[in-house]
């Protein structure tokens, strides 16, 4: 924030991990330099929680936190633009209403959006282009493809909050088809040692029938019923029974979504999860396991129903990812599935099939490199053509983007730790390698090799094994020539290469030898 131009970071950290904390310092120092501050928030529970957050944490200083949603009487609202115009009001928390056109704030030095991810395009520029030139933080846990995108191009300046708070543990997550014994079991075992439960049913229409039927399952339990068409006295009641114990499950819709915390609260139920976004998954699973005990998170599916490609997929990472951390690395997931998105457009998600995600971000490091007028780094580049069996076959991994992710995968071994870890990878997610897999690595570690070694090319042609190098040094030449005497081909016209015979020798054996030759050679000329 000292820095002379505005300030524009994402700061990516786990749903608990303290990225209010983060946010509510930053407010501080921004009040205390005589600037106000504007807290963007998706939702007006969140807002109320925030504010009362704000209020709590500030009340020992001179500084005026107002809050502005639809929930804020019309009269009050009149006053608050008033405190805000006349730069009474320090710290501005709420929805979309503020940024509003009736809004006019006398001196903003500090823009925080929280939960962005449930934010367009739209909203987020337009927010940007009314505060241009002032700070701009920006948290969450699982960012847009778009937004970790430019955070990790360099675009955006980025901030990971790892470390989780003390005494905490990885919510235990389950995946599997609905059954009403299994769940029932689990809310009563949550009950029972003094908890309280969050049932996801996302239907409005239905919610209270959903309530009833949980009701004659349950018939000890307290339930209650929240949704988005509530008013705020409804809606506050609820909240206030549930914070203070007075109810034992809450049956709502994905309006617990973002930051609520209830720390008794450590079971969460999904209905039909399957119809989630991942990081919406992700983010209601954060509302479980903010205390000391060990929480359950339960994503069901219809029984029988034939899952989507990608909501396998979403369901599959959920089920992976749950160490703490898993945020970013969900993020990451999502950017793979639904690809970056548009940085100068407003599509939050894209593909890139025509140049591939890795040439893609290639491009896009370069562009930023030169708007940066920092110099453009050549990365050194090797083809391989020789006779050998090197793929992964559908009897090994079915899945087309799974072969796919691995092709990715196996195209970035630099050595052979990394060759060994993943086979080691492979081994325990699908068994044994064959031999077609295992050669695809080592041909894929061994064109890295070449390729730090200045070859550009290697070809099998007729008998013989051709290394194309730009400049092949007097020492290579003469390695090459005391170890295969008679076999040893040279050319200088057109482009320059070496070339070995096999003479009976396997191609990727004696592919293997000659990097290590040549290799030894090129080290003994740099000294």
């Amino acid at each position: 924030m000292e820095q002379e131009r505005p300030m524009e970071r994402l700061l990516c950290g786990d749903v608990g991990f303290g990225k209010t904390e983060v946010a509510l310092r930053a407010a501080m120092k921004c009040v205390m330099s005589g600037k106000q501050c504007a807290i963007l928030v998706p939702t007006t529970v969140l807002a109320i929680q925030h504010y009362q957050t704000a209020v709590r944490r500030f009340e020992h200083f001179p500084v005026n936190v107002v809050m502005l949603s639809r929930f804020v009487p019309q009269k009050r609202q009149k006053e608050i633009l008033k405190e805000i115009r006349s730069g009474k009001a320090d710290v501005i928390i709420g929805t979309h209403r503020i940024v509003q056109k009736d809004v006019e704030f006398r001196s903003l030095g500090l823009a925080i959006v929280d939960e962005e991810q449930r934010f367009g395009v739209a909203h987020k520029e337009k927010f940007k282009h009314m505060f241009a030139g002032v700070d701009m933080l920006t948290l969450s846990a699982t960012p847009i493809p778009r937004t970790l995108n430019m955070a990790m191009s360099g675009i955006r300046d980025m901030s990971v909050i790892s470390q989780p708070p003390q005494d905490r543990y990885p919510v235990q997550t389950y995946v599997m088809e609905y059954s009403e014994p299994v769940l029932v079991q689990a809310i009563q075992r949550e009950l029972k040692r003094g908890g309280q439960v969050y049932y996801i049913h996302n239907r409005i229409d239905t919610i209270e029938f959903t309530a009833a039927k949980l009701q004659r399952y349950l018939p000890d339990a307290r339930i209650l019923v929240a949704h988005g068409r509530m008013g705020e006295a409804e809606m506050s009641e609820i909240w206030r029974k549930l914070v203070e114990h007075e109810a034992d499950i809450l049956v709502c819709t994905t309006i617990i979504e973002t930051g609520v915390d209830v720390p008794n609260v450590n079971t969460l139920i999904i209905e039909n999860a399957d119809c989630f976004g991942l990081s919406q998954l992700y983010q209601l699973r954060g509302r479980v396991g903010r205390s000391n005990r060990r929480a359950y998170a339960y994503f069901t599916f219809q029984r029988d129903k034939v899952l989507r490609e990608e909501s396998t997929r979403r369901l599959a990472a959920m089920r992976e990812f749950t160490q703490f951390g898993s945020g970013f690395h969900i993020a990451l997931r999502d950017l793979e599935i639904r690809g970056a998105g548009s940085l100068l457009g407003g599509r939050q998600h894209g593909h890139m099939e025509s140049v591939g995600y890795d040439m893609y971000l290639r491009l896009l490091g370069e562009a930023v490199a030169e708007a940066k007028g920092e110099p453009i780094q050549e990365t050194a580049e090797c083809t391989v053509d020789i006779q050998i069996d090197a793929h992964i076959p559908e009897s090994y991994m079915e899945s087309l983007s799974q072969r796919l992710d691995m092709y990715r995968k196996i195209a970035g071994v630099r050595n052979q730790e990394d060759e060994m870890d993943l086979l080691d990878e492979l081994i325990d997610r699908y068994g044994e390698p064959p031999k077609s897999v295992q050669g695809l690595i080592t041909v894929s570690r061994l064109r890295n090799t070449a390729a730090q070694l200045g070859i550009t090319e290697i070809n099998q042609r007729g008998g013989s094994m051709l290394f194309y190098m730009e400049h092949p040094t007097a020492e290579m030449i003469g390695a090459l020539s005391r170890k295969y005497r008679g076999r040893v081909q040279f050319g200088s016209v057109g482009k320059p290469y070496l070339g070995v015979e096999l003479a009976g020798e396997p191609p990727l054996e004696l592919f293997r030898k000659v990097l290590d030759v040549l290799g030894k050679a090129w080290k003994s000329s740099v000294k």
